[in-house]
């Protein structure tokens, strides 16, 4: 759906991307990681047709967003990080005005449809500047969705939010997914390891990782940690999961358990359960410990941070990265 190819931006001598080759499936939720000045703004600016790249290819549903920019910004939906919204109008005349400037036939029933979706219904009468910020995040998102784009690019959706608004706009864009494909721009670490099906890390212009969290976890890693809980007294267990082949090394849990290392390319598991049950343990738990997506990005972007992308700040105004 999205398809990237040596993408590169230059403002001067400065390099803002540097040759990025990437893709996105249909109905994939994409994450989009990086520290400030990385890349991630400039890179979907230039998917929105907003501005061109100085080299390299990008299509969108097989449109070029160079040469076919027209048929790109019909197929998809651009929320940037600070929603250019209008106060002083309803949220339902924005979104009409919205409707109107893409010509939609059908502009007022398209409006109600992306009301309730973003669960704004009841507020279709109110003021854009009375709305709470997670509500104007809502419209933002509305006016995203008016056209049925098949792309959705959402830049830092949930910057600014509190904890409550930031679980409600998550499970939105979850269920936007199933129907769309999504690009999604974020600082919020946890917020990738949640929502996304798969991520890119960018650092200093270039992409450093793109797969899943677990998968990620298993390239850096080489090797599983894996949480262990058995029923009674767990005495004499530690030295039985040692002789286990595979088994690299145990250790103390939490709350009476037990976790282990497994001998990396090895998956001693099924061996573990085995022995564990012919030694007559009742098994409660066997699951893998995850390195979190903050650890494998701090390994992937520990060296010094780079510089903004621009001069001018309003083209990266990204924040330090956030773990929630």
């Amino acid at each position: 759906m999205i398809r990237v190819e040596g993408l590169t931006k230059d403002y001067g001598s400065r390099r803002a991307i540097d040759d990025l080759t990437f893709h996105t499936e249909p109905g994939e939720i994409v994450g989009f990681l990086g520290p400030n000045g990385a890349g991630k703004t400039t890179t979907m600016r230039i998917l929105c047709g907003f501005m061109p790249p100085t080299a390299g290819k990008a299509e969108i549903a097989g449109f070029d967003v160079v040469e076919q920019s027209l048929e790109v910004r019909r197929r998809v939906g651009y929320m940037p990080e600070t929603v250019p919204l209008y106060p002083d109008m309803t949220v339902f005349d924005y979104l009409k005005f919205m409707a109107d400037l893409r010509h939609l036939a059908n502009a007022e029933e398209r409006v109600d449809e992306v009301l309730e979706k973003v669960s704004m219904l009841e507020r279709a009468d109110g003021y854009v500047g009375n709305l709470s910020k997670g509500m104007r995040q809502r419209v933002g998102l509305a006016q995203a969705l008016l056209h049925e784009p098949e792309v959705l690019i959402l830049d830092e959706p949930t910057i600014g939010l509190d904890p409550v608004q930031i679980i409600e706009v998550r499970n939105l864009i979850r269920d936007l997914g199933r129907e769309h494909t999504v690009l999604l721009s974020t600082h919020i670490l946890s917020e990738a390891q949640q929502v996304c099906n798969r991520v890119l890390i960018i650092n200093k212009g270039k992409i450093v990782a793109e797969d899943t969290p677990e998968r990620l976890q298993a390239r850096l890693t080489g090797s599983l940690r894996i949480a262990l809980k058995v029923g009674g007294e767990p005495e004499g267990l530690e030295t039985l999961l040692a002789g286990v082949p595979g088994v690299a090394r145990v250790l103390p849990g939490v709350e009476g358990s037990l976790e282990f290392e497994t001998i990396p390319g090895q998956d001693p598991r099924p061996q573990v359960a085995r022995v564990l049950i012919g030694a007559s343990y009742d098994l409660l738990e066997m699951r893998p410990i995850s390195l979190s997506l903050e650890d494998i990005f701090l390994q992937l972007t520990r060296d010094e941070p780079a510089p903004p992308e621009t001069s001018d700040a309003e083209d990266e105004s990204e924040e330090d990265v956030e773990v929630a």
